[in-house]
Protein backbone atom coordinates (compact mmCIF):
# COMPACT_ATOMS: atom_id res chain seq x y z
CA UNK A 1 0.00 0.00 0.00
CA UNK A 2 1.29 3.57 -0.72
CA UNK A 3 0.42 6.58 0.63
CA UNK A 4 0.99 10.29 -0.45
CA UNK A 5 0.72 13.28 1.65
CA UNK A 6 -0.09 16.66 0.36
CA UNK A 7 -0.08 19.62 2.83
CA UNK A 8 -1.87 22.67 1.52
CA UNK A 9 -5.38 22.52 -0.12
CA UNK A 10 -4.46 25.39 -2.24
CA UNK A 11 -4.64 25.65 -5.99
CA UNK A 12 -1.32 23.63 -6.29
CA UNK A 13 -1.89 21.53 -3.53
CA UNK A 14 -5.29 20.56 -4.68
CA UNK A 15 -3.94 19.87 -8.40
CA UNK A 16 -1.10 17.59 -7.33
CA UNK A 17 -3.83 15.96 -4.90
CA UNK A 18 -6.36 15.74 -8.03
CA UNK A 19 -3.45 14.36 -10.86
CA UNK A 20 -1.91 12.22 -8.15
CA UNK A 21 -5.67 10.79 -7.76
CA UNK A 22 -6.84 10.42 -11.17
CA UNK A 23 -3.27 8.97 -12.54
CA UNK A 24 -3.59 6.32 -9.42
CA UNK A 25 0.21 6.89 -8.57
CA UNK A 26 -0.60 5.89 -5.06
CA UNK A 27 -3.26 3.71 -3.38
CA UNK A 28 -4.25 6.34 -0.88
CA UNK A 29 -4.05 10.79 -1.07
CA UNK A 30 -4.21 12.61 2.02
CA UNK A 31 -4.92 16.39 1.50
CA UNK A 32 -4.14 18.63 4.99
CA UNK A 33 -4.90 22.28 5.47
CA UNK A 34 -5.25 24.92 8.47
CA UNK A 35 -8.37 26.08 7.24
CA UNK A 36 -11.57 24.18 8.06
CA UNK A 37 -13.27 22.15 5.60
CA UNK A 38 -11.25 23.41 2.98
CA UNK A 39 -9.27 20.24 2.48
CA UNK A 40 -12.10 18.11 2.85
CA UNK A 41 -14.77 19.84 0.40
CA UNK A 42 -11.98 19.42 -2.39
CA UNK A 43 -11.37 15.57 -1.54
CA UNK A 44 -14.86 15.28 -1.78
CA UNK A 45 -15.13 17.15 -5.15
CA UNK A 46 -12.24 14.79 -6.70
CA UNK A 47 -13.82 11.59 -5.27
CA UNK A 48 -17.05 12.44 -7.11
CA UNK A 49 -14.94 12.11 -10.29
CA UNK A 50 -13.98 9.13 -9.98
CA UNK A 51 -16.74 7.24 -11.75
CA UNK A 52 -15.93 9.77 -14.53
CA UNK A 53 -12.37 9.58 -14.40
CA UNK A 54 -12.32 5.60 -13.87
CA UNK A 55 -9.98 5.63 -10.70
CA UNK A 56 -10.05 4.32 -6.93
CA UNK A 57 -7.57 5.92 -5.33
CA UNK A 58 -8.74 6.48 -1.37
CA UNK A 59 -9.11 10.26 -0.92
CA UNK A 60 -8.86 11.98 2.70
CA UNK A 61 -9.10 15.38 3.53
CA UNK A 62 -8.41 16.29 7.30
CA UNK A 63 -8.25 19.70 8.76
CA UNK A 64 -4.51 19.57 10.48
CA UNK A 65 -4.97 16.28 11.89
CA UNK A 66 -1.34 15.15 10.92
CA UNK A 67 -2.61 11.53 12.38
CA UNK A 68 -4.14 11.04 9.28
CA UNK A 69 -1.12 11.37 7.51
CA UNK A 70 0.94 8.65 9.17
CA UNK A 71 2.96 5.96 7.23
CA UNK A 72 3.47 8.34 4.18
CA UNK A 73 5.77 7.28 1.46
CA UNK A 74 5.88 10.87 0.31
CA UNK A 75 5.06 13.92 1.64
CA UNK A 76 4.20 17.41 -0.75
CA UNK A 77 4.77 20.53 1.42
CA UNK A 78 3.01 23.55 -0.45
CA UNK A 79 2.37 25.22 2.44
CA UNK A 80 3.48 29.17 2.75
CA UNK A 81 1.93 32.62 2.06
CA UNK A 82 2.23 34.82 -0.78
CA UNK A 83 3.89 38.34 -0.75
CA UNK A 84 1.41 41.03 0.23
CA UNK A 85 1.11 44.74 -0.44
CA UNK A 86 3.94 46.34 1.63
CA UNK A 87 5.51 43.40 2.82
CA UNK A 88 9.63 43.11 3.01
CA UNK A 89 11.06 39.83 1.51
CA UNK A 90 12.48 39.79 4.67
CA UNK A 91 9.31 39.48 6.34
CA UNK A 92 7.81 36.84 3.54
CA UNK A 93 10.59 34.83 3.91
CA UNK A 94 9.88 35.08 8.04
CA UNK A 95 6.64 33.53 7.89
CA UNK A 96 6.91 30.99 5.48
CA UNK A 97 10.41 29.63 7.19
CA UNK A 98 8.22 29.22 10.45
CA UNK A 99 5.24 27.27 8.85
CA UNK A 100 7.58 25.28 6.62
CA UNK A 101 9.47 24.44 9.98
CA UNK A 102 6.18 23.48 11.92
CA UNK A 103 5.04 21.43 8.66
CA UNK A 104 8.11 19.66 8.39
CA UNK A 105 8.46 18.86 12.34
CA UNK A 106 4.61 17.35 12.01
CA UNK A 107 5.24 14.98 9.10
CA UNK A 108 8.18 13.81 10.60
CA UNK A 109 6.23 13.19 14.01
CA UNK A 110 3.84 10.70 11.98
CA UNK A 111 5.85 9.43 9.11
CA UNK A 112 9.59 9.87 9.80
CA UNK A 113 10.82 7.74 6.36
CA UNK A 114 8.87 9.68 4.24
CA UNK A 115 10.60 11.78 1.04
CA UNK A 116 9.85 15.37 1.42
CA UNK A 117 9.24 17.26 -1.42
CA UNK A 118 9.41 21.36 -0.90
CA UNK A 119 7.47 23.27 -3.25
CA UNK A 120 6.20 26.52 -0.72
CA UNK A 121 8.38 29.90 -1.78
CA UNK A 122 11.03 30.96 -2.23
CA UNK A 123 11.91 27.33 -3.00
CA UNK A 124 15.26 27.15 -2.76
CA UNK A 125 15.87 28.50 0.50
CA UNK A 126 12.79 26.87 1.76
CA UNK A 127 14.15 23.66 1.37
CA UNK A 128 17.62 24.63 2.37
CA UNK A 129 16.02 25.65 5.67
CA UNK A 130 14.25 22.30 6.15
CA UNK A 131 17.05 20.15 4.94
CA UNK A 132 19.09 21.96 7.77
CA UNK A 133 16.26 22.04 10.56
CA UNK A 134 15.18 18.54 9.86
CA UNK A 135 19.03 17.15 9.60
CA UNK A 136 17.50 14.42 7.11
CA UNK A 137 19.46 12.85 4.76
CA UNK A 138 19.74 15.22 1.62
CA UNK A 139 18.32 11.74 -0.31
CA UNK A 140 15.01 12.33 2.00
CA UNK A 141 14.16 16.21 1.06
CA UNK A 142 14.14 18.08 -2.00
CA UNK A 143 12.61 21.02 -3.27
CA UNK A 144 10.60 20.63 -6.92
CA UNK A 145 11.46 23.67 -9.09
CA UNK A 146 12.73 22.51 -11.95
CA UNK A 147 10.07 19.81 -13.15
CA UNK A 148 8.02 22.97 -13.71
CA UNK A 149 10.53 25.33 -15.35
CA UNK A 150 11.76 22.30 -17.63
CA UNK A 151 7.97 21.94 -18.32
CA UNK A 152 7.84 25.42 -19.73
CA UNK A 153 10.53 25.13 -21.46
CA UNK A 154 9.52 22.19 -23.32
CA UNK A 155 6.20 24.25 -23.87
CA UNK A 156 8.39 27.08 -25.30
CA UNK A 157 10.70 25.21 -27.38
CA UNK A 158 7.27 23.08 -29.05
CA UNK A 159 5.75 26.55 -30.06
CA UNK A 160 8.79 27.51 -31.63
CA UNK A 161 9.56 24.49 -33.59
CA UNK A 162 5.68 23.93 -34.23
CA UNK A 163 6.40 20.42 -32.74
CA UNK A 164 5.04 17.65 -30.31
CA UNK A 165 6.45 18.24 -27.34
CA UNK A 166 6.45 15.19 -25.93
CA UNK A 167 9.08 15.00 -28.56
CA UNK A 168 11.55 17.63 -26.86
CA UNK A 169 14.45 17.25 -24.44
CA UNK A 170 15.37 20.02 -22.52
CA UNK A 171 16.21 20.92 -18.84
CA UNK A 172 16.32 24.43 -16.80
CA UNK A 173 19.15 24.09 -13.60
CA UNK A 174 19.79 27.10 -11.21
CA UNK A 175 17.44 28.65 -8.50
CA UNK A 176 13.73 28.68 -9.43
CA UNK A 177 13.67 32.08 -9.84
CA UNK A 178 12.72 34.20 -13.09
CA UNK A 179 16.54 36.01 -12.71
CA UNK A 180 17.97 33.24 -11.60
CA UNK A 181 16.54 29.83 -13.65
CA UNK A 182 19.14 28.81 -16.32
CA UNK A 183 17.58 27.21 -19.68
CA UNK A 184 19.79 25.09 -21.08
CA UNK A 185 19.53 25.83 -25.02
CA UNK A 186 22.80 24.26 -25.61
CA UNK A 187 21.40 20.49 -24.32
CA UNK A 188 18.17 20.59 -26.22
CA UNK A 189 16.80 18.49 -28.17
CA UNK A 190 14.02 17.48 -30.78
CA UNK A 191 13.88 13.77 -31.61
CA UNK A 192 18.01 14.18 -30.44
CA UNK A 193 18.42 16.79 -33.57
CA UNK A 194 20.36 20.07 -31.60
CA UNK A 195 17.19 22.84 -31.41
CA UNK A 196 20.48 25.24 -31.85
CA UNK A 197 20.44 23.06 -35.67
CA UNK A 198 16.66 23.91 -35.63
CA UNK A 199 16.23 27.36 -34.51
CA UNK A 200 18.05 31.13 -35.04
CA UNK A 201 19.58 32.37 -31.94
CA UNK A 202 16.86 35.21 -31.97
CA UNK A 203 14.21 32.41 -31.92
CA UNK A 204 16.18 30.46 -29.06
CA UNK A 205 16.95 33.35 -27.28
CA UNK A 206 13.21 34.60 -27.07
CA UNK A 207 12.39 30.93 -25.78
CA UNK A 208 14.89 31.27 -23.02
CA UNK A 209 13.42 34.61 -22.45
CA UNK A 210 9.71 33.13 -22.24
CA UNK A 211 10.91 30.48 -20.17
CA UNK A 212 12.42 32.62 -17.30
CA UNK A 213 9.02 34.70 -17.15
CA UNK A 214 7.05 32.00 -17.64
CA UNK A 215 5.36 32.08 -13.99
CA UNK A 216 5.30 36.26 -13.73
CA UNK A 217 3.38 35.65 -17.55
CA UNK A 218 0.66 33.33 -15.91
CA UNK A 219 0.79 35.63 -13.13
CA UNK A 220 -0.40 38.82 -15.04
CA UNK A 221 -2.98 36.87 -17.31
CA UNK A 222 -4.55 35.04 -14.50
CA UNK A 223 -4.70 37.90 -11.50
CA UNK A 224 -3.20 35.14 -9.56
CA UNK A 225 0.11 32.45 -9.48
CA UNK A 226 -0.54 29.61 -11.56
CA UNK A 227 -1.59 25.79 -10.43
CA UNK A 228 -2.37 23.30 -13.26
CA UNK A 229 1.49 22.90 -14.74
CA UNK A 230 2.65 23.51 -10.64
CA UNK A 231 0.53 20.75 -9.35
CA UNK A 232 0.87 18.60 -12.18
CA UNK A 233 4.82 18.68 -12.31
CA UNK A 234 5.00 17.79 -8.40
CA UNK A 235 3.20 14.77 -8.99
CA UNK A 236 5.35 14.01 -11.38
CA UNK A 237 8.16 14.13 -9.41
CA UNK A 238 6.10 11.82 -6.79
CA UNK A 239 5.34 9.27 -9.48
CA UNK A 240 9.09 8.57 -10.06
CA UNK A 241 9.28 8.41 -6.26
CA UNK A 242 6.29 5.97 -5.74
CA UNK A 243 7.22 4.00 -8.76
CA UNK A 244 10.95 3.58 -8.40
CA UNK A 245 11.09 5.03 -11.74
CA UNK A 246 14.48 6.73 -11.77
CA UNK A 247 13.52 9.47 -14.14
CA UNK A 248 16.26 12.49 -14.55
CA UNK A 249 14.58 15.13 -12.79
CA UNK A 250 15.57 18.87 -12.17
CA UNK A 251 15.45 18.91 -8.38
CA UNK A 252 16.43 21.37 -5.95
CA UNK A 253 19.07 19.31 -3.97
CA UNK A 254 21.85 20.24 -1.44
CA UNK A 255 25.77 20.01 -3.04
CA UNK A 256 28.20 19.58 -1.35
CA UNK A 257 30.96 19.97 -4.14
CA UNK A 258 29.18 19.25 -7.30
CA UNK A 259 29.10 21.66 -9.65
CA UNK A 260 31.44 23.44 -7.66
CA UNK A 261 28.76 24.53 -4.79
CA UNK A 262 28.93 23.85 -1.65
CA UNK A 263 26.47 24.08 1.38
CA UNK A 264 23.26 25.16 -0.95
CA UNK A 265 20.32 23.46 -2.55
CA UNK A 266 19.26 24.10 -6.06
CA UNK A 267 18.68 23.29 -8.77
CA UNK A 268 20.31 20.70 -10.66
CA UNK A 269 19.50 17.04 -12.76
CA UNK A 270 19.03 14.14 -10.58
CA UNK A 271 18.13 10.47 -10.65
CA UNK A 272 14.65 10.57 -9.09
CA UNK A 273 13.60 6.91 -7.29
CA UNK A 274 12.07 5.72 -4.21
CA UNK A 275 14.89 6.77 -1.96
CA UNK A 276 14.47 10.31 -2.97
CA UNK A 277 17.43 11.87 -5.31
CA UNK A 278 19.21 8.93 -5.43
CA UNK A 279 21.66 10.13 -7.45
CA UNK A 280 23.33 13.85 -8.70
CA UNK A 281 24.18 13.83 -12.49
CA UNK A 282 27.35 15.90 -14.22
CA UNK A 283 26.52 18.46 -16.92
CA UNK A 284 29.33 19.83 -19.11
CA UNK A 285 28.36 23.27 -18.80
CA UNK A 286 30.09 25.92 -21.26
CA UNK A 287 31.48 28.89 -19.96
CA UNK A 288 28.51 31.08 -20.47
CA UNK A 289 26.50 28.40 -18.36
CA UNK A 290 29.08 27.75 -15.71
CA UNK A 291 29.44 31.69 -15.01
CA UNK A 292 25.19 31.70 -14.96
CA UNK A 293 25.34 28.87 -12.54
CA UNK A 294 27.50 30.75 -10.23
CA UNK A 295 25.49 34.19 -10.85
CA UNK A 296 22.31 31.98 -9.82
CA UNK A 297 24.03 30.14 -6.66
CA UNK A 298 25.16 33.54 -5.11
CA UNK A 299 21.50 34.89 -5.80
CA UNK A 300 19.97 31.70 -3.74
CA UNK A 301 23.11 31.82 -0.74
CA UNK A 302 22.31 35.84 -0.29
CA UNK A 303 18.40 34.84 -0.30
CA UNK A 304 19.59 32.07 2.18
CA UNK A 305 21.91 34.27 4.35
CA UNK A 306 18.17 36.19 5.09
CA UNK A 307 17.41 33.18 7.52
CA UNK A 308 20.54 33.57 9.68
CA UNK A 309 19.49 37.76 9.77
CA UNK A 310 15.77 36.74 11.22
CA UNK A 311 17.25 33.95 13.75
CA UNK A 312 15.35 31.38 11.53
CA UNK A 313 18.39 28.98 11.02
Amino acid sequence: MSKVTVVGAGNVGATCANVLATREVADEVVLLDIKEGVAEGKMLDIFQTATLMDFDTKLTGVTNDYAATAGSDVVVITSGMPRKPGMTREELIGVNAGIVSSVVDNVLKYSPKAIILIISNPMDTMTFLALKKSGLPKNQLFGMGGALDTARFKCYLSKALNANSNEIEGMVIGGHGDTTMIPLASKATYKGIPVTDLLSKEKLDKVVADTMVGGATLTKLLGTSAWYAPGAAAAYVVESIIRDQKKVIVSCTYLEGEYGQQDICIGVPAVIGKNGVEKILSLKLTDEEKALFEKSAAAVHKTNAVLKEINAL
